[in-house]
């Protein structure tokens, strides 16, 4: 099995090999073919490919000469104005290599820039617009200032949905000799939820634990509470035993060492799960949420997190109890 980071080493190198982001994939092919195309400004959640497209781009672009003609800048780290004054301003000087009429720079994570450093960079673009093209990577479009999107054509990714996901999880995994049933990858899912360099790292977590990756090997690379012990906790709750249930919390709390906070979120995942044993009781879904809401803005402003859990269990309790008598 390789040591090798997996997210680096099965990142799509070409425009052909990305994959669930078609009609973007589709204009950023007609770029290649034209040779000609504007700044553009990529947006959307962590992990949906936005930094791979335009890495692969610039490989279509340019082919063996794409590093001698793409700068790739992290902006989180490089985000103040004499780093667009300086790095980019030189590198935009410099003439391209190849039949392609114009150099790239990748700006990564460009959200993070400070508002004087992308007021400096706008008018960088300008500048040297003629043989630069820019292509700008941010999580969150509304932090990017308005004079930048209007210069840009502007490309928004969703998040991946589950059925590529897996698929892809399969095919790391065949690549790389690992067995993985459907249940950790529905696991592996549920923790990235549509991000692809997420759940690749959590697959890698797994499988150096064991070459055969099920759900509990996944919890246990992640660290985390397995939901089944959540579920076993609302289970006892549901038949009336507090106390049972109190102790099955505390392990929740002292043993694993979740908040409160943490243990609100689990009860809100395992809440609108199909499965929940709450759902199977009958207890409507819209007082439960109301209920977790409540709780978790009660120990966000300071409230003791294990009584308001306690309230959240003993409630449960008599909705499930008041449920059965109406029966």
């Amino acid at each position: 099995m390789s040591t090798e980071l997996w997210v680096e080493k099965y990142r799509p190198k070409t425009l052909d090999e990305i994959i669930d982001q078609e009609e973007i994939v589709a204009r950023l092919k007609e770029f290649v073919k034209t040779k000609s195309m504007p700044h553009l400004l990529f947006a959307g959640p962590p992990g949906t490919g936005k930094t791979t497209a335009a890495l692969a781009l610039a490989h279509d672009l340019y082919g063996e000469n794409w590093r001698e003609n793409t700068l790739e800048l992290n902006a989180s780290d490089e985000r103040g104005i004499d780093v667009i004054r300086r790095r980019i301003k030189e590198y935009a000087r410099t003439i391209p290599i190849g039949d392609v009429p114009f150099k790239l720079v990748i700006l990564d994570e460009a959200d993070n820039m400070t508002s004087d450093a992308q007021q400096a960079l706008r008018r960088t673009m300008e500048l040297y617009s003629r043989n630069t093209r820019f292509i700008l990577i941010a999580n969150y479009l509304s932090k990017i200032i308005e004079p930048i999107q209007s210069r840009c054509a502007v490309f928004r990714f969703q998040p991946l949905p589950k059925e590529a996901v897996k698929a892809r999880l399969k095919w790391i995994a065949e690549q790389e000799g690992v067995e993985v049933d459907e249940e950790a990858l529905d696991a592996i899912w549920d923790e990235s939820q549509g991000d692809m360099r997420r759940a690749i790292n959590i697959l890698q977590s797994a499988a150096a634990i064991s070459k055969k990756v099920t759900v509990d090997t996944v919890y246990e690379a992640l660290g985390k509470v397995r939901p089944r012990e959540v579920r076993e906790m609302l289970e006892v709750a549901l038949k009336g035993d507090i106390i049972g249930a109190r102790e099955k919390l505390r392990v929740l709390m002292y043993q694993y060492g979740l908040s409160g906070v943490d243990v609100i979120k689990l009860l809100h995942r395992e809440v609108l799960s199909s499965r929940s044993p709450l759902r199977l009781n009958g207890l409507p879904l819209a007082d439960l949420l109301v209920l977790i809401g409540d709780a978790n803005y009660k120990i966000v402003e300071g409230a003791d997190d294990e009584i308001q859990l306690m309230a959240v269990i003993s409630k449960i309790a008599l909705m499930a109890s008041e449920a059965k008598k109406s029966e």
